[in-house]
C-alpha cells in the first residue's frame, strides 16, 4: 500500500463553488485510476483539512499525480485555492488495527 496525506488550509478569498466542482471531478477521476483504494477528507475546527488517499503502490499514486487534468487542478490549487499545504507520502506504512467488543 502507498499512503498520501495532504494537509492544507484554504485561502480566505477562495471561490467555494469552483473549488467544490474541481474537488468533485478530481474525486471522480481518482476513483477510476488503476491502483486507487480510497480517499477521505477531514476538516478540523480551526479550518485545517487533512485528506488521505490510499493506493496499491507508489507507481499508481505517482501516475495519478502526473495525469494532465490533475496537474491543471494542482496549479489552480496553488494559485487560487490553498493558502498553504504539506503533502506526506509513504510506502508500506506500519498498520495497526483494533476492533473492540461489539463493534
Amino acid at each position: 500500500m502507498f499512503l498520501v496525506v495532504f494537509r492544507n488550509r484554504k485561502r480566505a478569498d477562495l471561490d467555494a463553488a469552483a473549488y467544490s466542482a474541481d474537488a468533485d471531478e478530481m474525486a471522480r477521476m481518482a476513483r477510476a485510476q488503476p491502483g486507487y483504494r480510497s480517499f477521505k477528507s477531514y476538516t478540523a475546527d480551526d479550518g485545517e483539512v487533512v485528506a488521505i488517499s490510499e493506493w496499491d503502490d507508489e507507481a499508481s499514486a505517482r501516475s495519478w499525480g502526473r495525469l494532465a487534468e490533475h496537474r491543471t487542478v494542482q496549479h489552480k490549487g496553488r494559485t487560487s485555492y490553498y493558502a498553504s499545504y504539506t503533502l506526506f507520502a509513504c510506502a508500506d506504512p506500519r498498520i495497526h488495527h483494533f476492533t473492540g467488543p461489539g463493534s
